[in-house]
């Protein structure tokens, strides 16, 4: 059975010759998802509006019933009574149908030298330069929750990992300085896009400019565009800046999935190292004792979303030829989860972030557990003369006896250790063991030694800590 044709005559239809069918219109109409953008298109209609007045394109009059017919559909959107119709197909022809009933002509005359595939453009750009700096300030709330935690925490040591196995100490600030370096450099790959964003389109119109004599760079003004994009045809059909969005949206996923895993491990009772506030956290149908780590987990799972919006985008994007095709309408509802996925993120971790509670004491057990000043160690005895080949053979010698003896580095005494460091036989000189060598095996001791710039001492977490407070205005 064909598709019932609708009546209803679109804005564009004196070319055709029979209305287009209620199956297609549902198919090709973006209102549902594009009117996010709503205020946008007011924005950028009412700067172009003030512009064509300049240029003595449009009246006084015309523009002074421009902005009163915008002003009330702003109202009426605001508090959502404003009728969105199907059959007007976008964000851009709705409203310019409701200011053309409130204002007459002039509502008519506002299209002049402008396209929808400029308008467009313009108004992805408005809204995504908005939540960049949105998205940026939550970055930095995230960054205070991290650098808060680390400073309570410079001293408290927990063991580092490589390869999920006990590497060396370090300390529990140190850990979370770590995460505050990379959503900086996130933050800063938001600053820096924001530029190529905020350049305007509007003036391209379809795809060629316009006849008329405007004025795109009081347009840039009136709308705090940094310039004008330079070649009409790119202006109307590249979405490069949403994809970098994307990217970088992505990288930040990235680094909220690397936390998440770790807040995962690190409250598994296997671990114990911390613990979520309940609020964060689910139980389970089934097993009553079960408290599981839903929202990073989500998280993690989310970031996979991210992703596959990114690729879906870079897809979108290259096989078009130039200027502007209807491809693009695509491109909205993938940008646009991303924004809201990335936020509801950004502002549930900077929450669970400050709320976590740390077990120092398990911490500091399982440094002891895994060798983790078995480095130190090895250093200790550089120190004394010997090779650093020969040292760290030595000290893999001695943590075979702690194995084979059930007991860790820091436990021994000094006969015991002398005993374990002399179970290497290569001819390389005899260490003297004396106090400093023992003390160079306990976890204080080891993340005290390592005061230098970008070290795990508790002194310089602390001056990582002033730094980050500084730069963030903390």
């Amino acid at each position: 059975m064909l598709p019932q044709l609708s009546r209803k005559q679109e804005a564009w239809s004196a070319r055709f010759n029979e209305p287009m069918s209620d199956l297609v219109k549902r198919y090709t109409a973006s209102v549902d998802f594009d009117k996010r953008l709503a205020l946008f298109d007011i924005q950028g209609s009412v700067a172009h509006a003030t512009m064509l007045n300049t240029c003595g394109l449009i009246s006084n009059q015309d523009l002074a019933d421009i902005e009163r017919g915008m002003a009330q559909i702003k109202s009426e959107i605001d508090a959502g009574q404003f009728d969105w119709q199907l059959d007007l197909e976008d964000v851009h022809l709705n409203i310019e149908r409701r200011l053309t009933e409130l204002v007459g002509d002039a509502g008519k005359r506002l299209h002049t030298g402008r396209s929808r595939n400029d308008q467009v453009a313009t108004d992805i750009r408005l809204y995504l330069r908005d939540r960049v700096d949105h998205i940026t300030g939550l970055l930095c709330g995230l960054q205070t929750s991290l650098i808060l935690m680390a400073e309570q925490h410079a001293q408290t040591i927990m063991p580092g990992f490589t390869h999920l196995q006990v590497a060396q100490p370090v300390t529990f600030g140190h850990h979370m300085m770590a995460y505050v370096e990379m959503f900086e450099r996130d933050r800063e790959r938001m600053v820096d896009l924001r530029k190529r964003i905020n350049r305007l389109p509007l003036g391209a119109a379809a795809l060629a400019g316009t006849t008329f004599p405007i004025d795109r760079e009081q347009v840039a003004r009136l709308l705090g565009f940094e310039s004008v994009c330079r070649n009409s045809l790119d202006a109307v059909s590249d979405r490069d800046f949403a994809i970098e969005f994307c990217g970088a949206a992505s990288l930040v996923m990235i680094h909220i999935s690397r936390l998440s895993e770790e807040l995962i491990i690190w409250m598994s009772p296997r671990f114990g190292f911390i613990d979520l506030a309940d609020r964060f956290c689910t139980g389970s149908s089934i097993m009553p004792q079960k408290k599981n780590p839903d929202v990073p987990e989500l998280a993690r799972g989310k970031s996979g979303r991210v992703f596959g919006h990114l690729m879906g985008l870079m897809t979108l994007m290259k096989g078009q030829p130039l200027a502007y095709n209807k491809d693009n309408q695509e491109d909205k509802e993938p940008l646009f989860d991303t924004v809201d996925t990335l936020s509801d993120t950004l502002t549930i971790f900077a929450d669970m972030v400050s709320g976590i509670t740390v077990k120092a004491d398990r911490m500091a057990e399982a440094a002891i557990e895994g060798y983790a000043t078995a480095t130190d160690l090895a250093d200790a005895l550089v120190r004394k003369g010997l090779a650093f080949r020969d040292a760290h053979e030595v000290v893999a010698h001695a943590v075979r006896y702690c194995v084979d003896q059930g007991a860790t580095l820091e436990s021994l005494n000094l006969q015991q250790l002398s005993e374990a460091l002399s179970l290497a036989k290569h001819g390389h000189a005899q260490v003297v063991v004396d106090q400093a060598l023992a003390d160079s095996l306990t976890l204080k001791g080891s993340v005290n030694a390592r005061s230098h710039v970008g070290g795990t001492s508790p002194d310089q977490v602390k001056a990582a800590v002033a730094q980050a407070k500084v730069r963030l205005s903390i």
